[in-house]
């Protein structure tokens, strides 16, 4: 499987739904770290 842009997010939504679920205590670390990623693979430097 590549992995690029297009389909690196809806992968990090799964996982961190995924964590949130069996995590839930770890829901505003689990946000953050998915927005930072997010924004790094944003701006192309990822």
């Amino acid at each position: 499987m590549n992995f690029s842009t297009t389909n690196l997010s809806p992968l990090a939504s799964l996982l961190f739904g995924v964590l949130i679920l069996l995590f839930p205590k770890f829901l505003n670390y689990l946000i953050a770290g998915y927005l930072i990623i997010i924004g790094i693979v944003g701006l192309g430097l990822l």
